[in-house]
């Protein structure tokens, strides 16, 4: 990943739940995240795997897109996040 670069991310949770969140290192953000050491829903929800991820130029960029991307149904959340990545890929 770009230094500055901020990437969007989903989580599959132990329970199934999902978690999505925003940072600048994913590999960091998810074993803070697994050592419990993350946001308060993880650590009542350890996470199991990262489901996808897609990188955002700035913060706030980033921002609308978790924003967005939280306001989805449970069912939608993988296939909006994935739908998204392909739309920037092509373009």
């Amino acid at each position: 990943m770009t230094r500055g670069a901020w990437t969007l991310y989903l989580l599959r949770c132990r329970d199934g739940s999902y978690y999505a969140g925003i940072t600048t290192d994913l590999d960091r953000r998810f074993r803070e995240h697994a050592a419990g050491k993350g946001a308060k829903y993880t650590r009542a929800h350890p996470p199991e795997c990262v489901l996808g991820s897609r990188s955002y130029p700035d913060r706030a960029a980033a921002s609308r897109a978790e924003h967005a991307l939280k306001r989805q149904p449970k069912a939608h959340k993988l296939a909006w996040l994935l739908a998204a990545a392909d739309a920037a890929s092509a373009g």
